[in-house]
């Protein structure tokens, strides 16, 4: 009976959605002249039904999705008071920044000093690094070249004193002056100012210098850093659970601002990306699997079902470094009218490479590089808090491609290793043996 209920309310949902599209399609094209209040109270009510399906689904990304339709509403409907709720993305972003710094200095030292062994971690590891470092750099240039091409943020209007807001001033730098600026001199220093690049380079040094311990100093050094990230770990999700506040006060307060355009400029960066996934996937996925002659066909019967529950769910612990990270970064620059030549974004392209890795099981991952990577580069962040907002339509797509990679790459190393049975693989048919 609860299934038949929620199958209705799930038609009643799609069919109001409908209208109201309808409604306001028709008011738009002049096709008839409805009363404002009447497209109001519509636009409302789907709105409540939005709540209501959130309520009962206990779901984040529910949550998250819904609070940015209230949010775009509310910032039409209200803005002179949708302008002033910045307050709680700052509250949100003040948050997360505290993140950054503990949180890759603990997965890096663990990913690092927790294979102080190479003997352990043997030729498989070394392949899996090697193949994942490869292909995650190809994804990064990919996401950079696509954002390039698109130029989704480029054409934002912005009022003055949002333009540069959280941006300080950087001069320009000579190449000798962005190496040494890698190079941290003060570790705390680093961390105030959230230089995540000498935040990166601290924690390999360390976590190198951990790993050349004794073995009974090592385990203490390494279970401390197991404890901290899994610490931040939690800490993550509990900060998570302020987001559909922070997206619904983000997006209230951007379109307040800057009216309903800034909704082409987001359509514009989710189109960009899975325009730059759908390239991954053609170019790098595929080559790899017809030089390796892996049957495709039964390739894609193997990893459909996980595909698809990835792309359902947003959910796997991905290997890959995200495609949207390269791309997110160039956008804020875009949206906040400030030009990075390219010798800058190749570094940002390096930074992500570094600091994405071992963190990819955390929820909003995303979220906490890009906010770290803005800082670094004297970028804003309040664009940050619109890309949140539609985070999960991408996270999708990415996931889904994420997992995908994550299958090639366990053939790939197989392959290397003469482990790869073409038998096998040739007689799949997708079913579980009897």
């Amino acid at each position: 009976m609860k299934d038949k209920y929620k199958y209705l309310f799930r038609i009643g949902l799609f069919t109001g959605i409908t209208l109201v599209i309808l409604q306001h399609t028709g008011q738009h094209y002049g096709f008839w002249n409805l009363h404002p209040l009447l497209l109001l109270i519509s636009r409302w009510l789907i709105i409540s039904l939005l709540i209501v399906r959130s309520i009962l689904k206990k779901s984040l990304t529910t949550w998250i999705l819904t609070s940015m339709v209230i949010g775009v509403e509310f910032g039409f409907d209200l803005p002179g008071i949708a302008v002033h709720l910045n307050l709680f993305s700052k509250i949100f972003l003040q948050l997360v920044k505290t993140i950054i710094a503990p949180l890759i200095f603990s997965t890096l030292v663990v990913g690092i000093a927790g294979h102080a062994d190479l003997k352990q971690v043997g030729r498989m590891g070394w392949k899996s690094i090697l193949y994942f470092e490869v292909v995650s750099t190809i994804a990064l240039f990919i996401g950079l070249a696509a954002i390039n091409l698109s130029k989704a943020g480029v054409g934002v209007v912005i009022p003055s004193g949002l333009a540069m807001q959280n941006a300080p001033e950087v001069k320009a730098q000579t190449f000798e002056e962005i190496i040494l600026h890698i190079f941290p001199e003060n570790i705390a220093k680093a961390i105030y100012e959230g230089q995540v690049l000498q935040i990166v380079v601290f924690s390999i040094l360390f976590g190198i210098s951990v790993a050349l311990l004794r073995e009974q100093q090592r385990q203490r050094m390494v279970g401390f850093a197991e404890t901290l990230a899994n610490t931040m770990f939690k800490f993550t999700n509990l900060v998570m659970y302020f987001a559909p506040v922070a997206v619904f006060a983000a997006i209230a307060y951007s379109v307040g601002h800057m009216g309903l355009g800034i909704l082409t400029n987001l359509i514009q960066l989710l189109a960009t990306l899975y325009a730059a996934l759908t390239i991954f996937v053609l170019l790098v996925l595929l080559p790899i699997l017809l030089i390796l002659k892996i049957p495709l066909r039964n390739f894609i019967r193997a990893v459909s079902e996980p595909a698809t529950i990835a792309f359902a769910t947003t959910s796997s612990e991905s290997a890959l470094p995200k495609a949207i990270l390269s791309l997110a970064t160039i956008f804020v620059a875009q949206v906040s009218g400030i030009h990075l030549p390219i010798e800058q974004q190749l570094i940002i392209v390096f930074t992500l490479m570094l600091t994405s890795k071992g963190v990819a099981g955390v929820p909003r991952a995303s979220l906490v590089i890009l906010l770290g990577t803005a800082a670094s580069f004297g970028l804003p962040t309040w664009p940050i808090f619109i890309i949140l907002g539609i985070d999960e339509l991408m996270d999708m797509a990415r996931t889904a491609v994420n997992v995908i990679g994550n299958c090639l790459a366990t053939v790939v190393v197989a392959k290397w290793e003469n482990e790869f049975d073409y038998n096998k693989a040739n007689a799949y048919t997708g079913k579980m043996p009897d």
